[in-house]
């Protein structure tokens, strides 16, 4: 989501880069990783599904979810009767979670099996996520989700009743512990295996979307939207 859509958010000074932590610096590749605003919300804002992780009686659970972003928060909802919605709805603490994207963008393929890498490009995101009570924000955020999605769908549907909205949850999760790690390039290969005969590259992996199919009970009188068109 464009940081332009409402409600203007309070997270960190719109610096030109996140304030790296013990928590979001690598162990490994650290000339991989990146804090710069500006690439980690185009990472962000390219994606529509996110991992969530958080502990769970003792034990870690990781959930896809749906998710969309307003300036320096992120959204995610679910059933109320999730158990890390309730849990956080449940206590004016939040909920610790972990949130991670990842774009696949190609497949190394060098001529050890031990140097086969990714091209890729990832967000994590460390921080407390809270429940979202006020009716308003609730509302803007399920647009913001919708939009993620599809943008321009929110605006073309009809929007949650409160029936829909008392069965809806909606977690909040500033962006503050936030890093981004990126790899591009080709393969890696030892010096001693270039003359081996492998062959060695890198295939690259795309995204799009193919012609939209009508339901089956669609007035066709209805058109296919610009907005679809336009992906």
């Amino acid at each position: 989501m464009p940081d332009t859509q409402p409600p203007q958010t309070t997270g960190p000074a719109a610096a030109a880069a996140y304030e790296p932590t013990g928590r979001t610096v690598p162990t490994r590749s650290r000339e991989r990783a990146a804090y710069d605003r500006e690439q980690i919300h185009s990472i962000l804002d390219e994606a529509c599904v996110c991992h969530l992780g958080f502990v769970r009686d003792g034990a870690p659970v990781v959930l896809p979810t749906l998710f969309g972003r307003i300036g320096e928060r992120l959204y995610v909802h679910g059933s109320t009767g999730s158990r890390p919605l309730r849990t956080a709805g449940g206590s004016s603490e939040g909920l610790a979670v972990c949130l991670t994207v990842t774009h696949v963008d190609g497949l190394v393929l060098a001529r050890s099996a031990f140097h086969h890498s990714l091209n890729y490009r990832s967000v994590v995101v460390h921080g407390t996520a809270h429940a979202v009570t006020d009716p308003e924000e609730r509302r803007t955020a399920l647009d913001a989700i919708v939009e993620q999605v599809v943008p321009g769908r929110s605006r073309d549907s009809r929007p949650a009743n409160e029936k829909e909205l008392a069965a809806t949850a909606v977690l909040r999760l500033d962006l503050r512990e936030v890093s981004a790690k990126v790899r591009t390039g080709g393969p890696n290969d030892e010096p001693e295996d270039l003359a081996l005969p492998y062959w060695t590259g890198v295939v690259p992996l795309t995204h799009g979307f193919a012609a939209p199919v009508p339901a089956a009970d669609l007035d066709p009188a209805i058109a296919v939207p610009d907005y679809l068109k336009a992906l």
